[in-house]
């Protein structure tokens, strides 16, 4: 079978579709993954064909950018829908004419990020299924409050209406780009409302995220989605790493990979007070943080595997992406948590929560001492032995195999529905 795959995100955003795609291909289908032009390195390294789509997720994260200008500040649910918005309604025409052409001759189209509401129009358009594809859980349940709200805010009787509330105001942000695209691309009508019963798989590990036992039969949460270290095929670590990691103790990874609109004057001089001499590896991302001012326990490091470097490391210092917070507990360490914003706060609350990372950093108002106090935290002996058990039992999913095949049973589910003249978009609406 042949399948598009269409994203608009950062690099944790793409990392995970790129593995995706490479187990659909091992599995003998063929894939296009579409998404933003600089996070497409996996993609390239793993073999996957790829093509950009119009816009820049780099620039729109630079300080004073509609992203930027929210990372970091604690901004509420609201603004960071119309950020996000912002740079989708920009490009949705552009994206939409774009996963039109790649898709045609697809047997579905598999949606996620920014991209969604763009995939699920094309896939109405062309008559074939639609698959949702998250590493953030969405779907509405009373387990838990929606992961763009501060966790702790709502209480346990309204979870359910929180997810309700911030899918609609997101829907509302995109609609009148979206409902624009659909008549003028692909000449649909306009939508009123929200997509809610397309099926939708989650990269997410059951050993951080139970499956909710009150989600329909369309969500599953399938397992993290990461390709094998000897899948990524072209990277292997530069000399200067591995003679470092050779040279003393596992040190301190710290990077905070795709955010870069935060306080690099404070957060920076904090870090480097709090873990002191200590070994240090440094990942400078898109932050644009000065390397120059690192002292030498620190080594820079570009870009990495993580599944290969966060085992030969001690602690993972990181913003709380979902994929670094699923590679960091699947290498079986500990974290230490500076959510900037978006659902970051929540992988900080499920961390500490299960015991592997001290309450989050305040990446608004960092201090040392604060840092200091999660670094001790993680290289606590218990912290360090709960962080193995959790990987141990990551390690034993295999969230890829579980995708491929619910994406396979859907795709043909939707070949059957079509012999019969029935859009499988719209089947279940």
């Amino acid at each position: 079978m042949k399948f598009t795959v269409a994203t608009y995100g950062t690099e944790g955003d793409t990392r995970p579709l790129a593995a995706l795609c490479r187990a659909l291909m091992d599995a003998g289908h063929e894939t296009r993954l579409l998404a933003d032009g600089a996070t497409l390195h996996s993609a390239h390294a793993l073999g996957v064909p790829c093509s950009p789509l119009s816009g820049d997720i780099k620039e729109a994260l630079m300080p004073g950018a509609s992203l930027g200008e929210i990372v970091g500040k604690h901004t509420g649910v609201q603004a960071t829908a119309k950020a996000l918005a912002a740079i989708a309604n920009a490009n949705t025409a552009a994206w939409m004419r774009e996963v039109k052409t790649a898709a045609d001759g697809s047997d579905a189209i598999i949606v996620s990020a920014l991209a969604s509401f763009v995939g699920l129009s094309v896939a109405e358009h062309l008559r074939i299924p639609a698959i949702g594809a998250s590493m953030i859980p969405i779907t509405p349940t009373r387990e838990f409050a929606s992961p763009f709200l501060q966790p702790g805010i709502v209480p346990g009787f309204l979870h359910r209406m929180s997810h309700t509330f911030v899918n609609g105001m997101i829907w509302r942000a995109f609609r009148r780009a979206t409902n624009a695209a659909r008549v003028e691309v692909c000449s649909l009508a306009p939508r009123t409302r929200n997509w809610t019963d397309h099926p939708i798989l989650y990269g997410v590990s059951r050993t951080l995220l139970p499956q909710p036992a009150d989600w329909p039969a369309h969500a599953m949460v399938c397992g993290q989605w990461a390709a094998p270290v000897d899948d990524d095929r072209e990277w292997s670590p530069p000399e200067a790493l591995s003679t470092f990691l050779q040279a003393g103790e596992p040190p301190i990874y710290v990077g905070f990979g795709s955010m870069a609109g935060f306080d690099r004057e404070r957060l920076l001089p904090a870090l480097i007070e709090a873990i002191g001499g200590r070994r240090a590896l440094f990942y400078p991302g898109w932050s644009g943080n000065d390397a120059s001012r690192l002292p030498p326990n620190f080594h820079v490091v570009g870009e990495t595997s993580h599944a290969w470097l966060f085992p030969r490391v001690a602690l993972v210092v990181h913003h709380g992406g979902s994929g670094t917070t699923h590679s960091a507990t699947r290498a079986g360490k500990p974290s230490v948590v500076v959510p900037f914003a978006g659902d970051q706060c929540f992988w900080a609350d499920r961390l500490h929560r299960l015991g592997v990372a001290a309450p989050a950093v305040d990446g608004n108002a960092p201090t040392a001492a604060a840092f200091a106090s999660a670094i001790d935290f993680g290289l606590l002996s218990t912290a360090q032995a709960r962080a193995e058990q959790l990987g141990a039992a990551m390690r034993e999913e295999d969230g890829l195999r579980a995708a491929v095949a619910a994406i396979e049973r859907l795709a043909a589910a939707g070949q059957e529905l079509r012999s019969v003249g029935i859009c499988p978009v719209n089947a279940h609406a």
